[in-house]
């Protein structure tokens, strides 16, 4: 969906084409993407990976590190990889395009397959792209590409498809704790003054609260994409609020089953592990707040860092 959601935004008719036609496939397909570099991880505009146009094709040479679905989008299956890449280092982010490389493709090789505390039903690699041969036809747009700026637009729908992933991981946490307490006789008290609530129903409560106004925010930011309306604002802050929300959620729900919760014996410690990820993918939560306050403030990226 990642790589995908790109092509689906920003590409040609030929390349969303292509797209639903891999999806159609009867074989399960992957979109994979490749943003990150050793240097630039959340300054996506500091790529150096470069390409070059030579004849009737484009020339990929670089290493892109964290690179989402590698193997499952180049080997396990006929898939995609969309790859970023500066064809003018000199133009800073005006020069950085994507790219469209299919798997089997020469000069693609995975190095180092990421062995990651959480999200691992989801493969993240390391890819050398060595004199790597694509036809002219796969920048990503075709002639007429924006670039980084296209890039940064299709986040804001990607955002909240995260965000949501998040909810669902903390609702799991919410909805263990409940039934686990209500199985030994223990329910929670709605409605009662928080004075006399018990130190665990208090928990609950909170926890269900910040559930249903991050739950609120995910919503209203992918409502705004239905739309074609702007969501720069507010998809990043129900990423913003998700990431936050699931870590907490998670580690109280750990406090609260003790010993039990802390071992391996209940999903408890994988939905905190997997939770996690929500905080630092599609943008950080410290990038998210910056873009945050730069459109609440009516800075710019310059002026605000």
């Amino acid at each position: 969906a990642l790589g995908g959601n790109f092509i689906r935004v920003i590409g040609t008719e030929e390349q969303k084409k292509l797209l639903m036609e891999k999806f159609n496939h009867p074989k399960p397909t992957w979109v994979g993407m490749a943003l990150t570099e050793a240097h630039c991880g959340s300054d996506s505009s500091a790529i150096r990976m470069r390409a070059v146009e030579d004849g009737d094709s484009w020339v990929l040479n670089g290493e892109k590190l964290f690179v989402t679905t590698a193997q499952m989008s180049l080997i396990e299956s006929d898939g995609l990889l969309v790859v970023w890449a500066t064809t003018d280092p000199s133009a800073g982010s005006k020069g950085i395009k994507a790219f469209i490389v299919e798997a089997n493709t020469p000069g693609v090789k995975i190095t180092k397959l990421e062995k990651k505390m959480g999200l691992r039903a989801s493969d993240t690699a390391v890819v050398i792209f060595e004199d790597c041969r694509i036809p002219l036809k796969n920048l990503l747009g075709g002639p007429s590409s924006t670039g980084f700026k296209g890039a940064m637009t299709t986040f804001d729908s990607a955002r909240p498809a995260a965000a949501a992933a998040g909810m669902g991981v903390a609702r799991a946490v919410v909805d263990f704790l409940k039934e686990e307490l209500a199985r030994n006789g223990t329910k929670i008290r709605y409605g009662v003054p928080r004075r006399l609530l018990t130190a665990m129903e208090r928990d609950i409560i909170d926890m269900e609260a910040q559930l249903r106004a991050t739950w609120l925010l995910v919503v209203k930011s992918a409502w705004l994409v239905d739309q074609g309306k702007s969501n720069t604002l507010e998809s990043s802050m129900c990423k913003a609020k998700a990431g936050d929300v699931i870590t907490k959620i998670a580690q109280k729900g750990i406090e609260l089953m003790g010993s039990l919760g802390y071992s391996r014996s209940l999903l408890l410690e994988k939905w905190m592990r997997d939770g996690k990820v929500i905080d630092l993918f599609e943008g950080t939560g410290q990038i998210n707040r910056l873009v945050i306050a730069r459109r609440i403030l009516g800075y710019s990226s310059k002026e605000l860092k």
